[in-house]
């Protein structure tokens, strides 16, 4: 939910705030507690520490550190109090104010999602018309110089961009859509990769970096090699070699157990995996993946969050497969 700014007034009129909309819920500072309730800001200070000093709230879950500039002009990280700090302080403090805004709050807050729910739901709609529309001009186009027979460099070339970016389009359509799924892969993986295979492919890239480059700081590369073919009740977790792949490729780079040069080596060993398998290329003799693709692949691995490891991993299996003959 983006954030937002809506103003809350008391029914006295004593009490006029700002309040913040993130996260699902409504967000007042210290100050604006106070002036809510016409406490001292020391009594309202107390009542807060005490809820979570007696476990009746968890901190991290319900205190936000947000960007506020002062009277000064200067940007201050204050911390703010969400919905259930506000009414349990309210209780405390045996202030009718607590039940009146908790109300107020819970209309705003569903008010709010509610639109944003509808919005989100018009740009979805409205990018998969677009997508559609895309798809449908890279078709056509797609027919129209085949059956003039451009056969030529150029209508190869033309054809080759339109194939690749129509495929693009329908890779983030799917992801969009959460429909990502592997379409298909070679079988099993026909090479084993052991740890001091790996290693010598290391040692040997050392003559081309500086420092510290290679150096293992702990077991993580070991750890990354040996997880690509763990089974679980007599199965594979990773059966095909390119589902070996994306997931070596993953491990390498997010265990970081080099001191220097994780992400180089990743490739590297993705690659030579790749190879060993007789999946590295097309049968026409051309990179399954493009050099650009792997630089971004993991880039994207490096800055990613745990939770979208298989998602990534789906992505890299079908781009690798989506010529595979």
């Amino acid at each position: 939910m983006a954030d937002k700014v809506v103003i809350y007034q008391s029914a006295d009129g004593k009490a006029t705030l700002e309040v913040r909309l993130e996260q699902e819920s409504v967000w007042l500072s210290l100050n604006q507690v106070t002036e809510l309730f016409g406490r001292d800001k020391s009594v309202i200070s107390r009542h807060i520490n005490n809820l979570f000093r007696e476990g009746e709230l968890v901190r991290d879950s319900v205190v936000a550190k947000i960007a506020t500039t002062a009277v000064d002009g200067k940007t201050y990280q204050v911390d703010f109090f969400n919905l259930d700090v506000i009414i349990s302080v309210g209780y405390r403090v045996k202030s009718l104010q607590g039940t009146r805004f908790r109300q107020w709050a819970t209309r705003v807050l569903h008010d709010h999602l509610a639109q944003g729910y509808t919005l989100n739901q018009q740009r979805l709609e409205e990018k998969s018309e677009k997508l559609a529309e895309m798809q449908q001009a890279m078709n056509l186009l797609t027919r129209t110089l085949e059956r003039q027979q451009l056969v030529n460099d150029l209508g190869k070339e033309v054809l080759q961009v339109i194939t690749d970016y129509a495929y693009a389009l329908d890779l983030l359509d799917r992801y969009d859509h959460g429909t990502l799924a592997i379409e298909g892969t070679s079988g099993d993986a026909d090479f084993f990769l052991d740890y001091e295979n790996a290693s010598r492919i290391v040692q040997s890239m050392k003559s081309h970096f500086d420092g510290l480059f290679g150096i293992e700081k702990d077991q993580g590369f070991k750890s990354a090699l040996g997880t690509i073919y763990q089974t679980f009740d007599g199965k594979e977790l990773y059966p095909s070699a390119e589902e070996k792949a994306a997931n070596l490729l993953y491990f390498i780079v997010k265990n970081h157990a080099f001191s220097d040069g994780n992400k180089r080596i990743a490739a590297a060993i993705f690659i030579y995996f790749l190879s060993a398998n007789s999946i590295l290329y097309r049968e026409d003799g051309s990179k399954r993946l493009a050099d650009n693709a792997l630089v971004a692949l993991t880039l994207l691995i490096a800055e990613s969050k745990p939770e979208e490891k298989e998602t990534i991993v789906k992505v890299i299996v079908n781009l690798i497969n989506r010529r595979n003959a």
